[in-house]
């Protein structure tokens, strides 16, 4: 009894910082386009958005549910694969972090609970109607619903904006998008932070300390709250920076259109039990709102980048997460050597990000030395979306744009490049 409850302590610590690290990777998704457009001071912004991930995480269980009853067979789980699984999570959040990529720490755990599941009791062990309906098709749905309604929102902005006074609309807008950001956080702890939930429980579950198909105790629901909130307000700035000026450059009205966009995915979806990644939601929104300003440019390397690393997050926290529950075959030393690389790799990790430091002072800072010109959807989208009238309140803020790539695609609207 003396050695389950050691592994169980382990299991639930590890998986408070796999949610520590959702916070932190995830801040991007609900204020990197505040930041970026200056509604809202980056601290500020985190701290707002903490309390609110921290408040949303109390509001549902049924993401967690679809964690903790849904996706593997609770039967063949012991408390060790919950282990490697988070492990195989972590690192992958970690490594993202460290290269600035907003990828998704839920699909990064998805993955690291099937592989260490397969590794322990086999594919069957699997449920694969709920891994198909409730996380694979959300996950290529969300980032296109989010970025056509954004899209679409972002064009309505500016045609009903045409004829308002400037700099009222540039506060209303900027009061929207505090409003909106807080709306995406919100929605960010009723998803996020229940996945860790849903893990913890099923701990439990497997270990024997709750009956099986127990919804989620209250401490676990507060603890991992804490835990993503804490990680929010530390901020993951290096992907702020990606999500709020590296993808494409925002003005207020279209950040207002992009997270109240993906808020409204998000929150259906957590609804609905879908363990949605609220990474694609928010991508796929701030996509769409800078597609769909006259003029806008979203830049397609950085995306591409984005794209490839979504379709590793699966795959490479599977293997991990396999790899580990081997060593922890191994029993209790096995277990310690998989602890020990976690905490080693993690630190490297750290030490890394070091070299070159992101943080609150520096986060809306670029340095692009060579800009890629407006790519084949850009030109297409922006040859047929109507011009704002001269002087409206929706026409761009900077009378030169503030990229050179945005006033080629103004000049030469035929200029195409690969996408």
């Amino acid at each position: 009894m003396e050695s389950f409850s050691l592994i169980l302590a382990i299991v639930v610590v590890t998986a408070l910082a796999f949610d520590f690290t959702n916070g932190f990777h995830d801040t991007a998704n609900a204020m990197a386009t505040t930041i970026s457009t200056g509604a809202m001071k980056p601290k500020v912004a985190v701290a707002m958005s903490a309390v609110l991930n921290l408040v949303g995480a109390f509001l549902s269980v049924e993401v967690a549910n679809t964690i903790s009853k849904g996706l593997v067979d609770e039967a063949g789980i012991r408390p060790e694969v919950i282990f490697a699984a988070l492990v195989g999570a972590i690192l992958w959040n970690l490594l993202t972090w460290l290269v600035g990529l907003p990828s998704s720490s839920s699909h990064a755990l998805m993955g690291g609970l099937i592989g260490a599941t397969i590794a322990s009791a086999g594919v069957g062990a699997v449920h694969g109607d709920v891994l198909v309906t409730k996380v694979l098709i959300p996950a290529i749905a969300a980032p296109l619903v989010a970025g056509i309604a954004a899209l679409l929102a972002t064009r309505l902005t500016y045609s009903l904006g045409r004829k308002a006074d400037g700099n009222a609309s540039k506060k209303g807008y900027r009061a929207g998008q505090i409003a909106s950001a807080g709306l995406v956080s919100l929605a960010h702890g009723t998803n996020d932070a229940q996945k860790t939930m849903g893990v913890i429980t099923l701990a439990l579950v497997a270990g024997g300390a709750v009956a099986p198909d127990s919804d989620p105790p209250m401490w676990v629901i507060l603890s991992a709250g804490l835990a993503i909130a804490l990680g929010t307000y530390l901020g993951g700035w290096r992907i702020i920076r990606t999500m709020g000026k590296g993808l494409t450059d925002l003005q207020p009205q279209q950040g207002f259109a992009a997270q109240t966009s993906a808020a409204t995915v998000i929150l259906a979806s957590s609804h609905l039990g879908f363990s949605l990644s609220t990474t694609h939601s928010v991508s796929g929104s701030v996509m769409g709102a800078g597609l769909g300003r006259k003029g806008g440019v979203v830049r397609w390397s950085t995306a591409t980048r984005m794209f490839v690393a979504w379709g590793l997050t699966l795959p490479a926290a599977a293997l991990v997460g396999a790899l580990a529950e081997y060593v922890t075959g191994f029993g209790s030393w096995g277990t310690a050597v998989v602890a020990v690389f976690l905490i080693a790799s993690s630190a490297a990790i750290w030490k890394l990000s070091r070299r070159e430091v992101v943080d609150h002072t520096n986060v809306n800072d670029t340095d692009i030395e060579t800009e890629e010109p407006a790519g084949v959807i850009t030109t297409a989208i922006a040859a047929v979306t109507p011009p704002p009238a001269s002087g409206s309140a929706m026409a761009p803020e900077d009378p030169v744009p503030a990229f050179p790539s945005q006033a080629t695609a103004e000049r030469t609207p035929t200029t195409t490049t690969t996408v």
